[in-house]
């Protein structure tokens, strides 16, 4: 019987179109690189606490679900941990790495938009099929 999810996270795969094609926006906290994510409060749906943490983690308050609110999830990781990321497009505004009040600073690094090829790059594997599931939805491609 398999183990039960411990923890739960969840999170936006943001999209940005630019005149070279799409980029996603990573994150970067030390030397690893994520999308916007976050553990789901008490009471929070993953759609509530990733809209969160994309706003505590980036600033951007405007997403745009562009291709649904349907969500994809990571398999099983570290200490039974889960991850459901949706896709959105960045609406209006900018990317600003806010301070959060319990670290008294930024909780990454660094930001960047990148295109899928360096995503895939940047990316750990456990995140290489969420990459995957959100190429193929902006190009079009058909997924379950």
């Amino acid at each position: 019987m398999p183990k039960p999810v411990k923890h739960r996270s969840a999170g936006i795969v943001v999209l940005l179109a630019q005149s070279g094609g799409w980029r996603v926006l990573l994150l970067r906290a030390y030397r690893h690189w994520d999308f916007p994510k976050g553990l789901l409060a008490a009471g929070e749906t993953p759609l509530q606490a990733a809209l969160r943490e994309t706003r505590e983690e980036t600033g951007l308050e405007n997403v745009e679900f562009t291709w649904g609110r349907e969500s994809q999830d990571t398999a099983m990781y570290g200490d039974r941990k889960v991850a459901s990321y949706f896709l959105a497009r960045a609406g209006a505004g900018e990317v600003t790495l806010l301070v959060n009040p319990e670290l008294g600073r930024p909780e990454h690094d660094e930001f960047r938009w990148a295109s899928f090829a360096e995503a895939r790059t940047l990316l750990p594997p456990r995140l290489l099929p969420i990459l995957e599931w959100a190429r193929r939805k902006v190009e079009g491609g058909v997924d379950g």
